[in-house]
């Protein structure tokens, strides 16, 4: 499943334009040289993947305390239906509920203090833009966590959330290199094949979870539980 990350990590980018675009193209590189400028890019993507990797190595935590009670499939089968109540759901009445409120206050830190890294162009303050960045709410990103989740495995949630935030790389750093290189109306064509992938990506995560015994795609529960504890007899 962790094919799905990078897939939805490329897809999703293209939503990441409108809602982290600016931020991006507010970032201080370096428009003489070439080298020192790919560089600077390079910074703030390893500032947004360490953030991601953080995230996912957090939810695949609590990913493995679910799998340890024995409840993998269920898990799985449960990340399934929510990423796809994630896009069945009209984004207005999403919108009624602000997930981020509980934590308003250290979100509000976040994007203060993300402001002030733009007045610097060390290669430090590039890095922190990407961390801070991506440290930012996002719907995309709650998406993949779902999934990171379902990986029962702190160190598989991690890897789940650096393929997201890889895929997103290079759709985003066009967009730091050149503004605008897309034009509205197919940036709105691709905007509508995010929910078909994020719908995709969470029927494949039910059907794993129903253990219908298909290799790699839905194995029987047995057989997971034998792979989790290969030592016992």
């Amino acid at each position: 499943m962790l094919y799905t990350a990078l897939l939805f990590g490329l897809i999703s980018s293209f939503h990441c334009i409108g809602m982290c675009g600016p931020i991006a193209m507010m970032i201080p590189v370096n428009r003489n040289n070439a080298a020192k400028r790919i560089f600077q890019i390079f910074l703030y993507h390893l500032g947004r993947l360490t953030a991601y990797g953080m995230l996912g190595l957090f939810f695949g935590i609590l990913g493995k305390g679910l799998f340890l009670a024995g409840l993998q499939q269920q898990l799985s089968v449960l990340v399934g239906i929510l990423m796809i109540l994630f896009v069945i759901i009209p984004e207005k009445k999403m919108a009624q509920y602000n997930f981020s409120k509980p934590i308003y206050k250290v979100i509000s830190k976040v994007k203060s203090h993300l402001g002030a890294q733009f007045k610097r162009k060390t290669f430090d303050a590039l890095f922190t833009m990407g961390l801070l960045n991506g440290f930012l709410p996002c719907g995309m990103v709650y998406a993949a966590l779902f999934g990171a989740i379902a990986m029962q495995s702190e160190w598989l949630g991690a890897t789940y959330m650096l393929l997201f935030g890889i895929g997103t790389i290079p759709m985003m750093s066009a967009v730091v290199l050149i503004a605008n290189f897309i034009t509205v109306p197919v940036r709105n064509k691709i905007q509508k094949m995010i929910p078909i992938m994020v719908f995709i990506i969470g029927s494949l995560f039910i059907v794993r979870g129903m253990g219908l015994d298909i290799p790699y795609l839905s194995p029987k529960t047995t057989s997971l539980i034998v792979q989790a504890n290969p030592d016992c007899h």
